[in-house]
């Protein structure tokens, strides 16, 4: 006993159009890869559900993007609005930038530098002196960092020297209190006396 005729119009109860939806897509997909098994057909079928839920089959033999674009050479109709094509343009323009970039790193290492103009020599020779001078700079603070490094370690290790002679005097037998040189003494702390103007 066969089914009856069904009137294709939208199922109103929510479980019942959702059991057809999986049901109906399931079947398109088999479908799908029946022709492009038998066939040798390439096919591809996106589809959405009412919430927005994707499935999709796409043919071994290709990808939806070569697919797409065969539809295109073919229908002769555009799928790429003008954002796309704007956002096209700036990958190429970033390109391009950035091969400009790479050529211009290039001659400031000194390579591929028999192209250029005697005039287009001189920003490069520029930029290469003030970096120049940057570095050095940066070396000489460093240096000045390490020379009072280097004076402090020397004084705290002078410091250090004296406490352990004079401890070494006192555990044989002089007991004399320890002098602290000249250097290492802490002044009386003096009231500010503008203060009180």
């Amino acid at each position: 006993m066969g089914r009856g005729k069904i009137e294709i119009k939208r199922i109103e109860n929510s479980t019942n159009r959702q059991v057809t939806f999986s049901k109906r897509r399931n079947g398109i997909i088999k479908k799908a890869r029946e022709i492009s098994v038998l066939c040798d057909a390439q096919v591809s079928v996106v589809i959405f559900s009412s919430s927005g839920k994707m499935s999709e089959y796409c043919s071994p033999s290709t990808t939806l993007p070569k697919l797409l674009e065969k539809y295109q050479q073919n229908s002769g109709k555009k799928l790429w609005d003008a954002k796309h094509e704007n956002l096209s343009a700036e990958i190429d323009r970033i390109k391009k930038e950035n091969d400009n970039m790479q050529i211009e790193l290039r001659h400031m290492k000194g390579e591929d530098l028999n192209s250029l103009h005697p005039k287009e020599l001189i920003p490069i020779e520029e930029a290469l002196q003030n970096g120049l001078t940057v570095v050095r700079d940066k070396q000489m603070d460093y240096l000045r960092m390490m020379k009072k490094n280097g004076r402090l370690l020397e004084e705290e290790n002078k410091q250090l020297a004296f406490m352990l002679h004079h401890q070494e005097m006192a555990m044989n037998g002089n007991m004399r209190e320890p002098q602290i040189p000249m250097g290492f003494r802490v002044q009386p702390i003096q009231p500010n006396l503008q203060e009180d103007k």
